[in-house]
Formats: C-alpha cells, structure tokens, sequence
C-alpha cells in the first residue's frame, strides 16, 4: 500500500517547513477527503437512481406516455372518456386528464380513492380502458422516493440536502487541488493518464472525469437541492415563487400549487409551487373564446386548444366548490422537451373565464433557471439529453468508486485507521482555508450547521481522545 508520506515526504518533519502552496493543497485535501467520506454514498445513489428514472422515462414512460393504440375515425368526446375512467374504478372521482401525445396515444385519467391514486389508460376512439395501475407502483415513482427523500421522508430530505451542500465543497476543493503544478501543464488534467499503474492510473482517471464534469455537477447539485426541504421551499423558493398578487385581485385560496403534486413526483412548476391558487366565483376573470358556462373537461380541453396549447397537456379537475379547472403543459411532467413554452391557466368552474395565465416569460430569473435546470436535470428535453445525462450519472459512479479505491490503496496497510491527509493544526493557513469552505457551506443552512458540529466534535472530542485522534490521522 502506498503511504501518505510517499506523496508528500516528510510528514513527520514540521509542517512549517513546507512551502505555502503545499499546505494550502494539505488543506483543501483534507477538506477533500473528509466531505468524500459523507458525499460518496449519496452521489451512487442519486446517480444509480437517476438511471433508473431516465430510462423508465425513456422505455416506459411515467404517466401512460408509450401506452398505444390503433388510431380510429373519430376522438371520442372527452366526458365519454372519463366516464369509462371512472367506471374502472367503482366509488372514485377524477382528478386529472393527461391528453396523448400523439394519434396513437391513450388518454390517461387520474382518479382517487381516498388517499390512492389510480391511473386509467382509456382509448380515446374506443372509449374502452386499456390499463391501469396505481401511480406509486412503478419503478419510476420507486426510484423517485428514494432520489428525493431514501424512503424516510424528511429525514432523508434532509440528509441528501447536507450531502448536495458538500458536494459543492467537494467540486471547490477538488478543482483546486487538479490545477496544474510542479511542473504540470493542463494535458495532465485534461488527458489522462491511462497507461499509468496503479495509484497514478486512477488519480488521473479521477482529476480528468472530475475536471469534464465539474460544472455540470454542481448545477444538477443546485437544481436538485432547489427542491429540498430547507435550502430549496424555506429560502430559495420562498423569494423566487410567481406573486399571485399579477392576478389582478383575484380571490385566493388556502392551498397552494404544490397541492396538485402527488407524493414525490413533482407536477407542478418550481416557480409555482408556494403561490396561492385561485378560487372560482369571482367577477374579476378574463372572458374566454369557448368553455362558456358551467364547462365539463371537454370544454376546457378546447379552451386549451384556443389558447395554444399544441401536443401534450393536462387539465386538473376543480377540487371543492371553489376550485378552478387548471390547464397545464411544463417540460418537468415529460409533456414537452421546450421548457420554454411551459404554461399554466387557471379557469372559473362556474363560468368558464380564465382566472390567471403563467408562462415562462412571467417567472422569475431564479424560476425560468429551474425550469430549463429541471428539464435538463430530468433529461426531457431530447435524446442528446438522454445522452448527456447517462454519461454524466456514469461519471459520478465512477468518480465516487475511484476515490474510494484511491483512499484504499493510499491507506496504510498495518493501521487500522482513515488515513486521512495531513491535520492543518500546525499550518497557518489551514485557518484560511476552514474560513473559506465556512462561508461556502454556510450558503446552505443545514451545510453549514453540519459543517460546526463537525469542527466542534473534532476539536472538543476527538483531539482530545488518543484512539480516537489516531483512527481518524
């Protein structure tokens, strides 16, 4: 096994006498490591499950999408399609309509039952169900819980938040230490060295697949921890929803969009998710071309088409007497690959006006970067991303296993320890460098807590244990 101290010798000499560049590099090292102890199991699981969501997405579908059928004469009328929906599943009411994406295509109906939630495929010429299942069965849901929450819900929320957050720390810190020096030109960081041996062949492997994937990284980091619990619903989003007050003074409601989301799949825009909806009833509302009074599902697919709505989209049903039909099509659902167009229109359930009209020109700065960041993140917006994201969740397998192969052939082979680099504790400008990764975590609260409980129990505890100073040396 290769020992720290081949790679920098004289480990045990004082560590004053190195030149200001190496113990910054010891520094950040150590930084490195110890953020890799935590971050590694999470980036596997994120990546593996990210996998598994973008190729059931890709052969399966996750709401009906590549469910087909022999395209007849004529579409049947919509109320038609949705009785034969709720006959599927006695004692239920509809929830949602998500439309085809093509001639070929079913209409699907989400109807409930309480707390369950039943997805019935109908064909649309026919008027005849061709599938159903419950919508947290598949594999994509399956996966999607776990990606978000470990199946612990908000504990595990927030444990992937605190492991986002350092992964942040973990791609500063590593882009530093990959920076060419003693000697070194940019070919080291940018070919690898694959005919190297042992040690050299995987640091090398893992400074130049780290270095390609570096921003991509800690872009899918953000959009993701965008979602989170505390970063993401408390802080991010709490500033950078749409302001229902656009409305024109419509009456509000006491639920929010994220009320339309069902479990951990997300169905509604990022930027819409903590503003109010709006109530029916009201005078003040935009007359509509078509709807008219007291609209059914019918007349509000055909609003939807007055308006523009092209492909794909989804009308949710009124819930309660002053609920509103909504109209939506976002790229985050898989209905188009153009985050751009993403639209949502609320409609008065007793006139048929339209109550409110959001696209993406009217979110925020923060929420048109969500939207495109979801859609890229998701993998919907096209076969090259499809691409793109399988060789990226390859890479982080990859770099999270070759760091954990590197630290076991570094490690002594004697010792029953972590082997990690070398303490900062004689180096002035390890101070500097614990300052710098603080207010880098600190961006993100539970990060940053995370980040003074450690220092606190390494200098409280652990440096003042001798077995347990060892192990961790």
């Amino acid at each position: 096994m290769t020992d720290i101290s081949t790679e920098f010798p004289g480990r045990e000499a004082s560590r004053r006498d190195k030149p200001l560049a190496s113990r910054f590099y010891l520094a950040a090292w150590r930084w490195h490591f110890y953020a890799g102890l935590y971050v590694a199991p999470f980036l596997l699981m994120l990546a593996v499950t990210g996998l598994i969501m973008l190729y059931t997405m890709v052969f399966d579908g996750r709401d009906g999408e590549k469910i087909t059928v022999e395209p007849g004469q004529a579409v049947a009328a919509l109320s038609l399609q949705a009785d034969a929906a709720l006959a599927a599943v006695p004692g239920s009411e509809l929830v949602e309509w998500i439309g085809p994406m093509d001639a070929r295509g079913v209409s699907v109906f989400r109807v409930s039952q309480g707390d369950a939630q039943t997805m019935v495929a109908v064909d649309p010429y026919r008027t005849e169900v061709v599938e159903t299942w419950n919508r947290q069965a598949g594999w994509y849901d399956f996966a999607n819980d776990i990606h978000g929450s470990l199946l612990i819900g908000d504990l595990g929320d927030r444990l992937i938040e605190i492991a986002a957050g350092f992964g942040i720390v973990l791609v500063i810190t590593g882009l530093y230490m990959w920076l060419p020096r003693r000697g070194q030109d940019w070919r080291s960081v940018l070919v690898p060295a694959v005919f190297a041996r042992g040690r050299e062949r995987w640091k090398s492997l893992h400074r130049s697949v780290g270095f390609y994937v570096a921003i991509l990284l800690v872009a899918f980091l953000i959009s993701g921890m965008s979602w989170t619990g505390i970063w993401g619903d408390r802080f991010v989003q709490a500033w950078s929803t749409f302001p229902a007050a656009k409305w024109d003074n419509v009456p509000l409601s006491d639920k929010t969009h994220a009320a339309m989301n069902h479990g951990a799949t997300k169905d509604v825009p990022w930027a819409l998710e903590k503003t109010p909806m709006p109530e029916s009833g009201s005078e003040v509302a935009i007359e509509a071309r078509s709807a008219g009074m007291n609209p059914d599902v019918g007349a509000i697919a055909a609003l939807g088409r007055d308006l523009g709505l092209e492909g794909r989209f989804r009308i949710n049903y009124p819930a309660g007497d002053a609920g509103v039909w909504t109209l939506s099509q976002d790229s985050m659902s898989f209905d188009s690959t153009d985050p751009m167009v993403d639209r949502t229109v609320h409609v008065d359930r007793f006139t048929g006006n339209i109550l409110a009209d959001v696209g993406f020109a009217d979110y925020s700065l923060p929420g048109k970067a969500m939207a495109v960041g979801v859609a890229l993140h998701e993998g919907t917006a096209g076969w090259w991303n499809v691409a793109l994201n399988t060789v990226f969740c390859l890479s982080v397998i990859f770099l999270s296993v070759s760091g954990i192969v590197m630290w076991w052939m570094r490690r002594p082979s004697q010792a029953v320890r972590l082997a990690a680099p070398p303490r900062g504790a004689e180096m002035p400008l390890w101070k500097g460098a614990a300052i710098v990764m603080v207010l880098v975590s600190l961006m993100f609260p539970l990060v940053g807590l995370t980040l003074i409980v450690v220092l606190a129990l390494d200098a409280l505890v652990i440096q003042r244990i001798g077995p347990l100073r060892r192990l961790v040396s």
